[in-house]
């Protein structure tokens, strides 16, 4: 697979359809996959024909695995978010909000920054093989891309706690059921029924939807200013995290799949 190929676009009517093609590699997420989204949202924001952007996964198994630990273990941080355009956040997209509607079409596993990728996102549709969850704290790291903080606002404080604290992933079933995602279908369905939504946004006036969202979302000149303070907070306790020595040892004991022996320092 070619960094060429990471990402793949398809403007179909209003929509773009932005499809990660890194199936081999769990639709992980690395430096050109980063690139990639990014690219394609600020397209998007700047182009009055795109009305929607839909978000998928290739393949049938796994909407996103998060980060490429591969790409962080030989190239480090640049691996994964080149600096020269950090600001966006990871994959391009978490701390990249636009004006013009976001659909996730997650057409299989979104775990860590899968779950986080859907976050940010303005609505979800999910295959009924889905699942959401943030492992993190199982490889001694937290979801610094925006999940800790943003899975409370999406969910009941103590159910979004549960999955935070315990690692646990959710089916796609009770995802819907606590309204975590707009609708649940039939894998081969997932990208279809997204497309179907993304019209029914097209029909809108695009000004009109666009100044909705940023309201709904609370955008102010293409960033978020309510969620700075909990950017800060994370990036603080991330710096925590990065440096202890369970975050070694689970990155290890990932890699030998074993069962991590927690030093809680």
């Amino acid at each position: 697979m070619t960094d060429e190929a990471a990402v793949l676009t398809e403007q179909r009517g209003h929509t773009l359809v932005v499809t990660i093609n890194r199936p081999k590699a769990s639709n992980s997420i690395n430096a050109a996959v980063h690139q990639g989204i990014g690219e394609a949202l600020e397209r998007a924001e700047s182009d009055p024909e795109i009305r929607a952007v839909v978000l998928t996964g290739s393949g049938e198994r796994v909407f996103c695995a998060g980060a490429d630990l591969k790409a962080l273990g030989t190239l480090g941080g640049e691996g994964v978010m080149p600096s020269a355009t950090k600001h966006w956040g990871f994959a391009g997209m978490v701390d990249h909000p636009i004006g013009v509607p976001i659909i996730a079409a997650v057409n299989g596993t979104a775990l860590g920054g899968g779950t986080e990728l859907a976050l940010a996102s303005d609505l979800i549709v999910a295959s009924d093989t889905a699942s959401f969850g943030l492992p993190e704290v199982h490889r001694g790291l937290m979801a610094a891309a925006g999940g800790v903080f943003r899975l409370t606002q999406s969910l009941p404080k103590h159910i979004a706690l549960e999955l935070i604290l315990t690692g646990e992933p959710m089916p796609a079933a009770e995802a819907l059921r606590w309204g975590f995602v707009n609708r649940v279908v039939p894998q081969q369905d997932v990208l279809t029924t997204a497309l179907e939504l993304a019209d029914k946004v097209a029909v809108g006036a695009p000004v009109a939807v666009q100044s909705s969202k940023r309201v709904a979302r609370g955008i102010v000149d293409g960033t978020t200013p309510a969620e700075r303070d909990s950017w800060a907070l994370s990036e603080s306790e991330m710096a925590k995290v990065i440096s202890s020595a369970d975050v070694a040892e689970g990155i290890t004991a990932f890699i030998e799949k074993r069962k991590p022996v927690w030093q809680a320092r």
